[in-house]
């Protein structure tokens, strides 16, 4: 009886060990172009969505609460047929605090507009790896894979090799549909380009900037300004060699799209030699924002 209860008493004041998810999605659900009296169906579709992002296991890996990694996920809905047909664009972002810092980083921040899915009220959210189910959760589920490879690869070189894969997956599972955005015909500025160029040896030097821009540059900050965002230069020159070979890249353009005002502020403190290097690049490789790119040197 005494050893029951001092088992008892053991179990009692044991701290459990708490193991989270990896994912800390916040969600949002426009539909101010919606004429409806009714829209109790956007709540349950955010509710849903939440559920099926946070609770979700995406990797084998173990993650302490504070390890999560910090994204959200916007919808704005368009179009709905009063019914289950739904349409509009889904934003995607993700951020990574830098080490002995507050500053959260932005290493996603897209707008996908290819978003058409059918959803009825209160039907479950039901996702395979293995099977195109619904064109909901393969867009959901594509994103978190996308979303958790970037972030590994901020880590480690190419540390989010797998996970990429399992987003080009479910690209393949999904070009069977009749859905827009999984395709490798007409726009090239979609989910399957998305997956397919990460995982393309030419993208290589990008993949390898997500690292030395967050893990040598950005962590390293607190230590030595000048020598990280010497590290952050070599990383973004870098990304040349893939502007030569593929103008107007879409993986360019969403890594600058995320980028560009940070990249301003760590540069505005350089000496002029290493802003009239950058300028020059960024405005070569990155034209479509040369009137920020300017303000380095202000």
């Amino acid at each position: 009886m005494v050893q029951k209860l001092i088992i008892f008493i053991w179990i009692l004041f044991t701290p459990v060990l708490s193991i989270s998810q990896e994912l800390k999605c916040a969600v949002q659900v426009l539909s101010s172009q919606i004429q409806s009296s009714d829209k109790r169906v956007f709540q349950t579709l955010k509710n849903a969505i939440y559920e099926f992002m946070n609770n979700r296991k995406w990797t084998n890996d173990v993650f302490d609460d504070e390890e999560r990694i910090d994204c959200s996920v916007l919808l704005n809905i368009t179009n709905w047929d009063r019914a289950s047909d739904f349409s509009g664009t889904i934003q995607i972002q993700m951020r990574r605090t830098i080490y002995n810092s507050s500053y959260d980083s932005k290493l996603i921040n897209l707008v996908d507009k290819h978003f058409h899915f059918n959803y009825l009220e209160y039907d479950p959210l039901e996702f395979s790896e293995g099977a195109y189910i619904t064109n909901l959760t393969s867009i959901l589920a594509f994103y978190a894979y996308i979303i958790i490879g970037l972030d590994y690869d901020s880590y480690s070189p190419l540390g989010g090799t797998p996970y990429i894969q399992k987003a080009q997956n479910i690209v393949n599972n999904a070009m069977g549909s009749e859905e827009i955005g999984w395709k490798s015909f007409g726009v090239k500025k979609n989910r399957y380009y998305l997956a397919d160029n990460l995982l393309n040896q030419m993208y290589r030097p990008l993949r390898n900037c997500y690292y030395s821009y967050h893990r040598l540059g950005l962590d390293k900050m607190s230590e030595d300004v000048n020598a990280s965002r010497a590290v952050i230069t070599q990383g973004l020159l870098s990304l040349e060699e893939i502007h030569q070979k593929q103008q107007g890249s879409y993986l360019l353009q969403i890594f600058f799209d995320t980028k560009g005002d940070e990249i301003v502020n760590i540069y505005k403190q350089a000496n002029d030699a290493e802003k009239t290097q950058i300028i020059r690049l960024l405005s070569k490789i990155d034209p479509g924002h040369t009137t920020k790119y300017v303000k380095i040197k202000k």
